[in-house]
């Protein structure tokens, strides 16, 4: 790939001169080679919003405080032992049983577990039932 098509795809800041020689960062670089397909868009995400997330093996509800390239955290979330029912789960938040984490505990959910996700429009669960 040459010089001038490099510099259209990234911010022409990372790279300097040496002599005659173009020095790019490797974390630059890794970039630019990086297949469309590989690259990572978080704009679906929305930090505050509260969700009803489904990972491999749990379910959890949860406020979205933060997203990171490999973990979503969550605040006042709750693992949700039995759904019940999934489509009133989620239209009216009917949930059969229920397990609060402490109210000072984030939960850090490895986004490589994640099956799905949904924007939870209830009130969180915070009573064991």
């Amino acid at each position: 790939m040459e010089n001038s098509r490099l510099i259209g795809r990234v911010n022409k800041d990372c790279f300097s001169r040496k002599g005659s020689k173009m020095q790019v960062e490797l974390k630059d670089l890794v970039e630019i080679l990086k297949p469309k397909a590989m690259k990572r868009d978080d704009s679906h995400w929305k930090v505050g919003k509260n969700y009803f997330i489904r990972t491999v093996t749990h379910h959890l509800t949860g406020q979205l405080v933060k997203v990171t390239r490999e973990e979503l955290v969550l605040k006042d979330a709750a693992w949700i032992a039995d759904d019940g029912r999934f489509m009133q789960a989620i239209k009216n938040g009917e949930l059969k049983e229920v397990e609060p984490f402490p109210d000072d505990v984030e939960v850090i959910v490895g986004r490589g577990s994640l099956i799905d996700a949904c924007i939870w429009a209830h009130e969180l669960p915070r009573t064991q039932k």
